[in-house]
């Protein structure tokens, strides 16, 4: 078999070996939380017999192991099971889909998450391949002081900020990023621009910096020193010699980056009342609504174990020791 292909299946064998310890953890942290949701439902009045029956009703009254297992089965099968929202005291049952809860959620979360990675992946790497050619220039120490600053700062501060000076004092986009299924793609853009925004500045310093040091490391390469011996011009030195072999760790941070966009947008989302699914997520932890909770968690969970996997997978294709083995 080719080294590739077997580190390739090497990889995905960890990262299924991985989710799975994952989706014991994610299990285990929920059963941990305060409270109880047929007690919050039914209220401190119900007795216990009905708290009881409420609970065997919803199968909380099962042993962990068994739901957890019951769980992973359905998992297996593609159900990521039935919400508790639409249970209530009178018996009604008005619950729906978990699959149904999450879809549009996620959706809009992979909305604001690609309309971020469109404006600070080619950013970052701009900035970071120019800083990197003018080392301990001014405009290295600039671009260098401007992003480590943003970095600095909780996204919740530079989310404020950005209401306070762009929403308030300049009202040139909504507060609010209230995006509805039907709305025309521009306005859903306009109306997404503030937390996207947000999150570029966030996320722009890390791939920055990994982008300069990796072709600043680079270029004091023999073979970098070779290209240049022989009259090639920089820009052809930098795209052809020295970018794909930096391609390894830049895209390591990268899919880092990208990973934070869908798992760490949770406090963006709240601040901008997006509805995402970490907005969804954060309304299920507070109404105790167990397979909401979890199914949002691994889907956390399996997207940055999905696009580490693809940042292995790149710098294990991009590996001239790997592609040429003898």
């Amino acid at each position: 078999m080719h080294p590739v292909l077997r580190t390739v299946l090497q990889r995905l064998a960890l990262g299924l070996l991985t989710l799975f310890i994952v989706s014991i953890v994610i299990f285990a942290s929920v059963q941990m939380l305060p409270g109880d949701f047929a007690e919050a439902v039914l209220g401190q009045a119900a007795t216990s017999e009905t708290v009881a029956a409420f609970r065997r009703e919803l199968g909380l009254d099962q042993p962990p192991v068994i739901r957890y297992f019951d769980w992973v089965g359905a998992l297996a099968q593609g159900d990521l099971g039935t919400s508790f929202s639409g249970r209530a005291a009178s018996g009604v049952d008005r619950s729906r889909d978990v699959a149904d809860l999450v879809g549009p959620r996620l959706a809009n979360t992979l909305f604001l998450a690609g309309m971020t990675a469109l404006i600070a992946v080619p950013l970052a790497l701009f900035l970071g391949i120019t800083a990197a050619l003018r080392r301990n220039s001014l405009y290295d120490k600039t671009v260098s002081t401007a992003t480590l600053t943003t970095i600095s700062f909780p996204e919740f501060f530079v989310a404020y900020i950005l209401i306070l000076l762009l929403s308030t004092l300049w009202p040139v986009f909504p507060s609010l990023a209230d995006v509805g299924r039907d709305m025309p793609l521009w306005d859903r853009v306009y109306t997404t621009a503030l937390p996207a925004l947000t999150l570029t500045l966030v996320i722009v310093a890390h791939m920055m910096r990994m982008t300069r040091a990796a072709i600043i490391n680079l270029l004091a390469s023999p073979y970098i020193e070779m290209a240049r011996l022989k009259g090639e011009p920089p820009r052809r030195v930098i795209l052809r010699h020295a970018l794909p072999n930096a391609w390894a760790p830049i895209a390591a941070v990268i899919a880092f980056n990208l990973a934070y966009l869908v798992v760490g947008v949770v406090v963006v989302e709240v601040v901008f009342v997006y509805p995402g699914i970490g907005q969804l997520m954060v309304d299920a932890v507070s109404s105790r609504d167990i397979p909401v909770v979890q199914a949002c968690a691994l889907i956390f969970a399996a997207t940055y174990i999905l696009l580490n996997l693809i940042a292995d997978i790149i710098g294990i294709v991009t590996n001239p020791r790997l592609l040429h083995a003898k």
